[in-house]
């Protein structure tokens, strides 16, 4: 304003000095330091040998102002020349900016550059007034409503200023109470229980959830909406909402007045439009029926699955919208869901990215989805999944993409986020009387992004010298047969593995076949040959160990075949969130080796999610075996082992069991199982997808071949469990408290494992 004014008196004072128009024959600038006079000139509104006026003079002096360079402008003549003296406006040399932690100062710095307040800029404290209101608005909106933000403007030579903003943050102010008014049929702690915003618990030092803020609060009325609109209650409303603040700036007071409304039912539901499936079909889709409760989650449920069943028939852009006629005299709803499939479409191309070790053929191997074919949007859904099961790659996204200047075709777009597909694979566990044991081997799962398989295994532990190789081609032929073998040269030491004293000299191999048998289910066969050498030291305590070998030997030839089913659901081969993976197999030790006997297994890993963050995991792990033919006794070195980290945790790895001199011997049937709450790491703004925790519970135990399964010797535990997808492969810790132990079982409450998960 004051500007404005000093314009104004200068124009006036001088129109009054110009009595006479006269021709100007030069022009001078005089006060300038930074600024050079042909700046000055760029804006002047008259040049030499122009008749100069009244009005010219007025020209020059709001031309010169409106550049905002100049804080005074004078306009004089001498004789032919025309004079301008002005005062010209700081230039900023410096911004700093003290005590501010939430906002970062090189952001700050950028954004302030866009509006024109930056290094070298003139300088103006209309400008810096508002920068300081844009800075507290900032702080406002993350809380901090006690901020103090204050400005120095330090003059310096050569006409500039060096600019401090000194900002007080406080701190984020908490909520003291919230108050929900008018609600009726439910009360507060039930509605209190559905917003993120609360006032705060033990936990509230790391997780913020007391803290104020616009955003969450906006979040929150939509959370109570959704919550009577998934109730019944169409006519809900939030009236009114009273946010305060205490003196001290530092507490929030939050009132909600609500208006509930009544209940309403479904009366009828109709499907109009083009059906194109048949229509009963559809209605087998939806799931709000006639005199239900009305509700808008099971609406928007309805029409995904309406929209996903047209997709599966190729109508990629099918729109299923739902329309609500309320009758608010009977509280009744009829419900009319509109269906327009659109055009039907097709794949034109399927693209790849992201693979840049993995051959595309790999992951078009895995493709449901065809080109040149009509979409399913189920085919795309399943071709991901394969994709992300391969275990390659950490993430899968696919996009479908509507081919410009068409309206019946499509691209998929399948961007993959690889992982190392190579590892040390490695168990490490940690007991008070052994030590630090350690097992490797080394997988390369995607050989030279062939997507086959190849395993070398050297191990020189105090249990195990093991020398292996295997190899496996997924897709040997084109139906998805699996061909792959193995070779392995193994001495065990079993009493280093807390079992009771002998040692084996393996050496074999085998042959072995996948064969598909539906989507996500295979059979697998296999021929193997192994050569046994077994040694019980002569000061053994075990009795049954020196009866086997009197009666069948210590050296044999066996040569097992196994017959196996697997089938696997999981929507992530490392870490799942939802599906099954389960396996049964039979390996039987034919009558042409030295020894007959079986061994049954049936593994099961069930996963479904309990919401966007938890995820609830069963775990299933059966074993039995037993001898058949001329063999007398099931061999004890083919015994299964409890306890452990992969295995009922908080129990000393393969101890638990029958035993025999304080030695465990494991048994001929198995019991094993678990539950899980699988969560993220939290207090994480961005969810780490390589890592996350859970609890669990796990059960188990092993039984003799004198013994029948008895519930009563079951052993539990339960603690908490983390797995890491490291760059050396998956680590697993857990820390867990044995249940019902007895006294001689071995405990650890410590364990952990790199290279495997379970």
């Amino acid at each position: 304003m004051k500007q404005i004014i000093t314009a104004l008196t200068l124009i006036l004072l001088s129109s009054a000095a110009w009595a006479e128009e006269f021709i100007i024959k030069d022009i001078r600038v005089e006060g300038l330091q930074r600024i050079s006079a042909g700046t000055v000139f760029n804006y002047l509104p008259v040049k030499v040998g122009d008749e100069l006026t009244e009005n010219d003079v007025r020209g020059i002096i709001r031309s010169l102002f409106k550049s905002k360079y100049f804080n005074d402008v004078q306009v004089e003549r001498e004789e032919g020349v025309l004079v301008i003296t002005v005062s010209e406006r700081p230039a900023i040399s410096s911004i700093e900016f003290i005590g501010n932690k939430d906002l970062d100062s090189d952001e700050l710095l950028k954004s302030l550059r866009q509006i024109g307040f930056a290094e070298g800029q003139v300088f103006e404290q209309a400008m810096l007034e508002r920068v300081e209101l844009e800075l507290q608005r900032q702080y406002f909106s993350r809380g901090k409503y006690g901020v103090n933000i204050t400005s120095e403007v330090t003059p310096l030579s050569r006409n500039r200023v060096a600019v401090r903003i000194n900002m007080a943050e406080g701190v984020v102010a908490t909520i003291g109470e919230i108050n929900i008014v008018g609600n009726n049929s439910y009360d507060d702690d039930e509605l209190l229980d559905e917003l993120e915003s609360t006032t705060g618990g033990w936990l509230s030092a790391l997780t913020k959830d007391n803290q104020y803020s616009r955003q969450k609060l906006s979040a929150d009325l939509e959370s109570l909406r959704s919550f009577y609109l998934d109730r019944g209650y169409v006519d809900f409303t939030v009236e009114s909402t009273q946010v305060t603040i205490s003196d001290d700036k530092k507490q929030m007071f939050i009132t909600v007045n609500i208006a509930e409304g009544e209940r309403y039912k479904i009366n009828e539901v109709r499907l109009a439009g083009n059906l194109i499936v048949p229509e009963e079909e559809l209605f087998d889709l939806v799931t709000i029926r006639k005199n239900s409760v009305f509700s808008r989650k099971a609406i928007t449920s309805s029409s995904e699955r309406l929209t996903d069943r047209l997709g599966n028939d190729g109508y990629a852009f099918a729109n299923v919208n739902a329309v609500p006629e309320i009758d608010r005299e009977t509280r009744e709803v009829n419900l009319t869901f509109f269906v327009d499939p659109g055009r039907r479409a097709y794949v034109r191309r399927i693209n790849i990215s992201g693979n840049s070790k993995t051959r595309d053929e790999v992951l078009r191997q895995e493709m449901r989805q065809q080109e040149s074919a009509w979409i399913s949007t189920g085919d795309v859904e399943r071709s991901r999944e394969r994709i992300s099961r391969l275990g390659y790659f950490e993430d899968v996204n696919v996009e479908t993409l509507p081919v410009a200047g068409t309206s019946d075709q499509v691209d998929l777009d399948f961007n993959v986020t690889e992982m190392a597909s190579g590892s040390l694979s490695a168990g490490i566990g940690y007991s008070q009387s052994d030590g630090i044991i350690f097992n490797a081997n080394v997988t390369q799962k995607n050989f030279m992004g062939s997507g086959k398989h190849i395993r070398f295994g050297f191990n020189n532990s105090r249990v195990n010298t093991v020398y292996s190789f295997g190899y496996t081609n997924p897709f040997a032929t084109v139906d998805g047969i699996s061909q792959g073998f193995n070779l392995f040269y193994r001495e065990t030491d079993a009493f280093e593995a807390n079992i009771a004293n002998y040692t084996t000299d393996v050496f074999g191999g085998d042959i072995n076949f996948g064969i598909p048998i539906s989507e996500n289910n295979r059979v697998n066969l296999s021929f193997g040959y192994e050569n046994t050498q077994l040694d019980v030291p002569s000061n053994n305590d075990i009795t049954r160990y020196d009866d086997f070998i009197e009666t069948e030997g210590d050296s044999f030839h066996a040569f097992p075949v196994t017959l196996g089913w697997s089938s696997d659901t999981r929507d992530n081969a490392i870490l799942p969130t939802r599906g099954l993976s389960q396996s049964l197999s039979a390996e039987v030790a034919t009558p042409i080796g030295d020894l007959q006997y079986y061994k049954l297994r049936y593994r099961n890993n069930w996963y479904t999610p309990l919401n966007d963050t938890f995820t609830f995991a069963l775990r299933t792990d059966l074993g039995y075996g037993k001898a058949y033919g001329e063999s007398n006794e099931f061999p004890f070195f083919q015994n299964f082992y409890a306890g452990g980290i992969r295995s009922v945790r908080g129990f000393r790895a393969n101890t638990l069991g029958v035993r025999e001199a304080d030695q465990p011997l494991g048994g001929n049937l198995m019991v094993t199982g678990g539950a899980e709450v699988i969560f993220p790491l939290p207090f994480m703004k961005k969810t780490l997808r390589s890592f996350r925790l859970s609890t669990f519970v796990d059960v188990g135990n092993v039984y003799d071949v004198d013994q029948s399964f008895e519930a009563d010797l079951l052993r539990y535990s339960t603690g908490l469990s983390a797995i890491w997808i490291s760059p050396f492969g998956a680590m697993s810790f857990s820390i867990a408290a044995p249940l019902r132990d007895q006294p001689d079982d071995e405990t650890e409450v410590f364990q952990f494992s790199l290279g495997s998960t379970f």
